[in-house]
Protein backbone atom coordinates (compact mmCIF):
# COMPACT_ATOMS: atom_id res chain seq x y z
CA UNK A 1 0.00 0.00 0.00
CA UNK A 2 1.13 3.40 -1.09
CA UNK A 3 -0.46 6.77 0.25
CA UNK A 4 0.41 9.65 -2.05
CA UNK A 5 -0.76 13.32 -2.01
CA UNK A 6 0.25 15.22 -4.82
CA UNK A 7 0.26 19.27 -5.28
CA UNK A 8 -2.98 19.50 -2.78
CA UNK A 9 -4.30 22.88 -2.66
CA UNK A 10 -7.64 23.85 -1.06
CA UNK A 11 -9.53 26.84 -1.86
CA UNK A 12 -12.96 28.49 0.59
CA UNK A 13 -15.14 31.11 -1.04
CA UNK A 14 -15.15 33.62 1.58
CA UNK A 15 -18.13 36.41 0.84
CA UNK A 16 -16.49 37.58 -2.47
CA UNK A 17 -12.98 36.64 -2.23
CA UNK A 18 -11.30 33.02 -1.68
CA UNK A 19 -9.40 32.02 1.21
CA UNK A 20 -6.50 29.29 0.04
CA UNK A 21 -5.92 26.98 3.41
CA UNK A 22 -3.76 24.71 1.58
CA UNK A 23 -1.24 25.05 -1.69
CA UNK A 24 0.74 22.78 -2.82
CA UNK A 25 1.48 19.82 -0.22
CA UNK A 26 3.51 16.96 -1.28
CA UNK A 27 3.95 13.62 0.81
CA UNK A 28 3.76 9.59 0.45
CA UNK A 29 3.02 7.36 3.04
CA UNK A 30 4.50 3.97 2.78
CA UNK A 31 2.66 1.16 4.05
CA UNK A 32 2.35 0.38 7.85
CA UNK A 33 3.72 3.71 8.54
CA UNK A 34 1.96 5.70 11.55
CA UNK A 35 2.06 9.39 10.03
CA UNK A 36 0.82 11.83 12.40
CA UNK A 37 -0.45 16.03 10.78
CA UNK A 38 0.84 18.50 13.43
CA UNK A 39 -0.21 21.81 13.28
CA UNK A 40 -1.45 24.94 14.95
CA UNK A 41 -5.47 25.52 14.75
CA UNK A 42 -6.16 26.39 11.25
CA UNK A 43 -3.64 25.29 9.58
CA UNK A 44 -5.55 22.98 7.41
CA UNK A 45 -4.97 19.50 9.06
CA UNK A 46 -8.76 18.26 9.30
CA UNK A 47 -8.87 19.68 5.46
CA UNK A 48 -6.34 17.77 4.14
CA UNK A 49 -7.11 14.46 6.40
CA UNK A 50 -11.02 15.11 4.63
CA UNK A 51 -9.62 15.16 1.17
CA UNK A 52 -7.43 11.56 2.04
CA UNK A 53 -11.20 10.60 3.30
CA UNK A 54 -12.60 11.57 0.35
CA UNK A 55 -15.30 13.66 2.25
CA UNK A 56 -14.67 16.75 0.11
CA UNK A 57 -12.81 17.81 -3.35
CA UNK A 58 -9.41 19.60 -3.38
CA UNK A 59 -9.32 22.71 -5.33
CA UNK A 60 -6.00 21.25 -6.90
CA UNK A 61 -3.70 18.33 -7.08
CA UNK A 62 -4.71 14.44 -6.52
CA UNK A 63 -4.80 11.81 -4.10
CA UNK A 64 -3.69 8.33 -4.45
CA UNK A 65 -3.80 5.06 -2.77
CA UNK A 66 -1.92 2.34 -4.44
CA UNK A 67 -2.06 4.29 -7.69
CA UNK A 68 -5.99 5.11 -7.57
CA UNK A 69 -7.17 8.30 -7.42
CA UNK A 70 -9.18 8.95 -4.85
CA UNK A 71 -12.52 10.78 -5.59
CA UNK A 72 -14.84 10.01 -2.88
CA UNK A 73 -15.30 7.90 0.13
CA UNK A 74 -14.63 4.17 -0.40
CA UNK A 75 -13.89 0.84 2.73
CA UNK A 76 -10.54 1.27 1.67
CA UNK A 77 -10.47 3.96 4.17
CA UNK A 78 -11.14 3.54 7.84
CA UNK A 79 -11.65 7.13 9.48
CA UNK A 80 -12.13 7.58 13.35
CA UNK A 81 -13.52 10.97 14.51
CA UNK A 82 -13.29 12.51 17.60
CA UNK A 83 -16.42 12.55 19.17
CA UNK A 84 -16.54 8.29 18.42
CA UNK A 85 -19.07 8.57 16.24
CA UNK A 86 -20.82 5.55 17.08
CA UNK A 87 -24.52 4.55 16.02
CA UNK A 88 -26.11 5.24 19.28
CA UNK A 89 -29.31 2.97 18.32
CA UNK A 90 -26.44 0.13 17.83
CA UNK A 91 -24.69 -2.37 20.60
CA UNK A 92 -21.10 -2.52 20.32
CA UNK A 93 -21.30 -5.76 18.14
CA UNK A 94 -23.71 -4.36 15.75
CA UNK A 95 -21.52 -1.02 15.29
CA UNK A 96 -18.41 -3.33 14.87
CA UNK A 97 -20.24 -5.41 12.06
CA UNK A 98 -21.45 -2.40 9.92
CA UNK A 99 -18.61 -1.66 8.22
CA UNK A 100 -17.87 -5.57 7.49
CA UNK A 101 -21.59 -6.08 6.07
CA UNK A 102 -20.91 -2.61 4.09
CA UNK A 103 -17.91 -4.70 2.93
CA UNK A 104 -20.15 -7.82 1.99
CA UNK A 105 -18.19 -9.59 4.09
CA UNK A 106 -19.56 -13.81 4.81
CA UNK A 107 -21.43 -14.50 8.42
CA UNK A 108 -18.61 -16.80 9.49
CA UNK A 109 -15.45 -14.16 8.74
CA UNK A 110 -17.84 -11.63 9.76
CA UNK A 111 -18.41 -12.88 13.56
CA UNK A 112 -14.65 -14.56 13.49
CA UNK A 113 -13.61 -11.06 13.35
CA UNK A 114 -15.81 -9.80 15.48
CA UNK A 115 -14.52 -12.22 18.20
CA UNK A 116 -10.71 -10.83 16.80
CA UNK A 117 -11.54 -7.40 17.27
CA UNK A 118 -13.14 -7.90 20.90
CA UNK A 119 -10.11 -9.72 21.92
CA UNK A 120 -7.88 -7.21 20.66
CA UNK A 121 -9.36 -4.34 22.47
CA UNK A 122 -10.34 -6.16 25.84
CA UNK A 123 -13.82 -5.29 25.22
CA UNK A 124 -15.33 -9.13 25.44
CA UNK A 125 -18.63 -9.52 27.25
CA UNK A 126 -19.67 -6.01 26.05
CA UNK A 127 -20.97 -6.46 22.48
CA UNK A 128 -24.69 -6.20 23.86
CA UNK A 129 -24.24 -3.12 25.54
CA UNK A 130 -25.22 0.41 23.96
CA UNK A 131 -22.73 3.46 23.31
CA UNK A 132 -24.50 5.58 26.01
CA UNK A 133 -23.53 2.23 28.53
CA UNK A 134 -19.54 2.34 27.96
CA UNK A 135 -16.91 4.95 29.58
CA UNK A 136 -15.26 7.02 27.09
CA UNK A 137 -12.01 4.91 26.50
CA UNK A 138 -14.44 1.86 26.03
CA UNK A 139 -16.17 4.33 23.36
CA UNK A 140 -13.01 5.10 21.88
CA UNK A 141 -11.75 1.47 21.49
CA UNK A 142 -15.06 0.50 19.99
CA UNK A 143 -14.81 3.55 16.85
CA UNK A 144 -10.98 2.10 16.85
CA UNK A 145 -11.87 -1.43 16.46
CA UNK A 146 -15.00 -0.13 13.98
CA UNK A 147 -12.78 1.24 11.62
CA UNK A 148 -10.37 -1.45 11.67
CA UNK A 149 -12.85 -3.98 11.27
CA UNK A 150 -13.13 -3.48 7.38
CA UNK A 151 -9.44 -4.10 7.21
CA UNK A 152 -9.16 -1.05 5.68
CA UNK A 153 -5.61 0.43 3.70
CA UNK A 154 -5.47 3.54 5.37
CA UNK A 155 -6.33 4.06 8.87
CA UNK A 156 -7.54 8.37 9.14
CA UNK A 157 -7.98 9.31 12.76
CA UNK A 158 -9.00 13.55 13.59
CA UNK A 159 -7.67 13.89 16.59
CA UNK A 160 -9.03 10.99 18.24
CA UNK A 161 -8.25 11.40 21.80
CA UNK A 162 -8.85 15.11 21.70
CA UNK A 163 -12.33 14.74 23.88
CA UNK A 164 -10.95 12.88 26.75
CA UNK A 165 -8.90 14.34 30.26
CA UNK A 166 -5.26 14.31 29.99
CA UNK A 167 -4.90 11.03 32.40
CA UNK A 168 -7.44 9.09 30.15
CA UNK A 169 -5.57 10.64 27.35
CA UNK A 170 -2.19 8.91 28.14
CA UNK A 171 -3.83 5.36 29.06
CA UNK A 172 -5.72 5.49 25.96
CA UNK A 173 -2.51 5.79 23.83
CA UNK A 174 -1.17 2.71 25.27
CA UNK A 175 -4.61 1.31 24.15
CA UNK A 176 -4.14 2.43 20.83
CA UNK A 177 -0.29 1.57 20.11
CA UNK A 178 -1.19 -2.09 21.16
CA UNK A 179 -4.01 -2.14 19.04
CA UNK A 180 -2.39 -1.06 16.30
CA UNK A 181 1.00 -2.73 16.17
CA UNK A 182 -1.49 -6.26 16.13
CA UNK A 183 -2.85 -5.08 13.00
CA UNK A 184 -0.15 -2.71 11.73
CA UNK A 185 -2.05 -0.35 9.21
CA UNK A 186 -1.37 2.07 7.57
CA UNK A 187 -2.19 5.19 10.10
CA UNK A 188 -2.39 8.71 9.31
CA UNK A 189 -3.19 10.86 12.23
CA UNK A 190 -3.78 14.70 13.31
CA UNK A 191 -3.70 15.92 16.69
CA UNK A 192 -2.53 19.26 18.47
CA UNK A 193 -0.72 17.24 20.79
CA UNK A 194 3.45 17.59 20.38
CA UNK A 195 3.75 14.27 23.09
CA UNK A 196 1.21 12.65 21.80
CA UNK A 197 2.67 12.78 18.05
CA UNK A 198 6.14 11.47 19.51
CA UNK A 199 4.32 8.89 21.35
CA UNK A 200 2.48 7.06 18.82
CA UNK A 201 4.58 8.42 15.29
CA UNK A 202 6.67 6.58 12.85
CA UNK A 203 7.01 10.14 11.52
CA UNK A 204 5.69 13.94 12.51
CA UNK A 205 4.85 15.95 9.79
CA UNK A 206 4.35 19.74 10.73
CA UNK A 207 2.62 21.90 9.11
CA UNK A 208 2.66 25.55 8.88
CA UNK A 209 -0.62 28.41 9.39
CA UNK A 210 0.63 30.02 6.03
CA UNK A 211 -1.36 27.76 3.30
CA UNK A 212 -0.53 24.21 5.06
CA UNK A 213 2.84 24.31 4.35
CA UNK A 214 5.24 21.37 5.48
CA UNK A 215 7.76 23.19 7.78
CA UNK A 216 8.99 19.47 9.40
CA UNK A 217 8.69 15.84 8.37
CA UNK A 218 10.03 14.28 11.29
CA UNK A 219 11.29 10.36 11.57
CA UNK A 220 11.03 8.78 15.15
CA UNK A 221 12.75 5.92 15.17
CA UNK A 222 12.44 5.22 19.11
CA UNK A 223 11.84 1.42 20.59
CA UNK A 224 8.34 0.80 21.36
CA UNK A 225 6.99 1.35 23.99
CA UNK A 226 8.39 4.43 24.52
CA UNK A 227 10.09 6.04 27.52
CA UNK A 228 8.28 9.69 27.69
CA UNK A 229 11.05 10.36 30.59
CA UNK A 230 13.88 9.46 28.24
CA UNK A 231 16.76 11.87 26.55
CA UNK A 232 16.33 11.27 23.14
CA UNK A 233 12.47 11.23 23.53
CA UNK A 234 12.63 14.69 25.01
CA UNK A 235 14.60 15.90 21.86
CA UNK A 236 12.34 14.47 19.59
CA UNK A 237 9.54 16.91 21.76
CA UNK A 238 11.74 20.00 21.83
CA UNK A 239 12.85 19.62 17.91
CA UNK A 240 8.75 19.07 17.49
CA UNK A 241 8.04 21.84 19.64
CA UNK A 242 10.60 24.28 17.75
CA UNK A 243 8.83 23.10 14.54
CA UNK A 244 5.51 24.06 16.08
CA UNK A 245 6.85 28.01 16.70
CA UNK A 246 7.79 28.10 13.30
CA UNK A 247 4.74 26.62 11.79
CA UNK A 248 2.78 29.16 14.18
CA UNK A 249 5.27 32.27 12.54
CA UNK A 250 7.29 32.46 15.30
CA UNK A 251 11.34 32.45 15.82
CA UNK A 252 12.95 29.62 17.12
CA UNK A 253 14.11 30.14 20.75
CA UNK A 254 17.56 29.44 20.61
CA UNK A 255 20.73 29.01 18.47
CA UNK A 256 21.05 25.47 19.55
CA UNK A 257 16.97 24.93 18.46
CA UNK A 258 17.71 26.23 14.94
CA UNK A 259 20.64 23.94 14.75
CA UNK A 260 18.97 20.96 15.91
CA UNK A 261 15.82 22.15 12.89
CA UNK A 262 18.49 21.89 10.36
CA UNK A 263 19.51 18.45 10.80
CA UNK A 264 18.38 15.81 8.91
Amino acid sequence: MELKVESISKKFKNDSSFQTVLKDLDFTVREGQFVTLLGPSGCGKTTLLTIIAGFQAASGGRVLINGCQVTRPGPDRGFVFQNYALFPWMTVRDNILYPMKQRKVPGKEREKRLEELLGMAQLEGKEKLFPHQLSGGMKQRVAFIRALAGKPEVLLMDEPLGAVDMQMRQSLQDDLEVLWLKDKTTVVMVTHDVDEAIYLSDRVIVMSAQEGKIVEDLPVRLPRPRDRKGMEYHKHKERLAEALRIAMGKRPESPEAKRQLCLA
